[in-house]
């Protein structure tokens, strides 16, 4: 490497997780792509010409390609939401579908990534729509403001097929999500009805609960592949969950992808709570519009939760 001074790789690891995340829609495939990038860089070291891209700039060519590679003759990790319509019936068998790679939530806790927009679940999920090399233009012109130049560079390609690329992701993804209404997760407003709906939870409060939410709200929980529109079916699941889990959850606040999420907790038999499932929820408005409730054990692992809690052992942050 030619500097004066070593470079520590390190400094990039959370930025460059970030970007394998929007890439690939998976917190730990995403790792282990960044984890490939640092090592690849590390052995490369003494080609690296400063004179050639900056440091940055050449870790994040490397990390593109690990992406590109690692997505190759592969399908999109989706939400339930992008593979069918609604379902109608709040009594519907709760089969997971362990065989399709869902999406993923990005603890925001672990690392020091600023809150964005482009970190929204919603965004992330639309991108993994789009093909892959257009989805690393649109990723690193658009959130990472890297020039046509440095991407070509990155991609090995030209200026006017990366402007082509962008052009067409861009289009792909006009409108998705709305996505400039939705108010960060320490918002006061935001603040204010996440904590009406954990205390609403807690006490099985289900007409309360649908109070807060908006007409079209969605509620979606991978790995099952079924999910619901409306506050009617919203509200007539939570009555199926509470009649069938019981009553007395403990719901604990955390953020992840620059939103509100809740670690809920269901009361065991035998006493205390065991970590159930990771609701992330999106406020606009003063309703809460989309809860994505992630409900499968791997991803729990992530976010660093106790797996059994005690109501006297637990502090609560509200």
């Amino acid at each position: 490497m030619r500097h004066d001074e070593p470079v520590d790789f390190e400094l990039y690891r959370g930025e460059l997780l970030a970007f394998c995340y929007r890439m690939l829609g998976s917190f730990h495939e995403a790792e282990d792509v960044v984890q490939e990038t640092l090592l690849r860089a590390w052995k490369a070291r003494e080609r690296y010409d400063p004179a050639r891209a900056s440091v940055r700039t050449w870790l994040y060519r490397i990390a593109t390609s690990a992406c590109l590679t690692a997505l190759e003759g592969r399908g999109r990790r989706p939400l339930p939401s992008g593979l069918g319509a609604p379902s109608d019936d709040p009594e519907a068998p709760l089969a997971p579908a362990l065989d399709v790679p869902w999406m993923e939530p990005f603890p925001d806790a672990r690392f020091d990534v600023q809150a964005r927009a482009d970190l929204r679940l919603a965004w992330v999920a639309a991108v993994q729509s789009i093909p892959a090399r257009q989805r690393a233009v649109l990723v690193l012109r658009e959130v990472l403001e890297f020039t046509a130049a440095e991407v070509a560079g990155q991609l090995g390609t030209t200026v006017a097929a990366v402007n082509s690329a962008l052009q067409r992701a861009r289009a792909a993804l006009a409108g998705v999500g709305d996505l400039d209404t939705v108010c960060e997760p320490h918002d006061p407003e935001v603040r204010a009805v996440v904590q009406r709906y954990v205390r609403a939870f807690e006490a099985a409060d289900v007409p309360a609960l649908v109070r807060l939410l908006a007409d079209d709200a969605v509620l979606e929980m991978p790995p099952v592949p079924l999910w619901y529109r409306g506050r009617s079916d919203y509200g007539l699941f939570l009555a199926r969950v509470f009649r069938t889990r019981g009553t007395g959850w403990v719901m604990r606040e955390l953020t992840a992808n620059g939103q509100p999420m809740l670690a809920a907790y269901a009361p065991e038999p035998g006493g205390g709570h065991r970590l159930h499932t990771l609701q992330v929820l999106t406020v606009t408005g003063g309703q809460v519009t989309y809860n994505v409730v992630f409900a499968d054990p791997r991803v729990f692992d992530a976010f660093g939760l106790p797996q059994q809690i005690f109501v006297d052992d637990f502090p609560q942050e509200r």
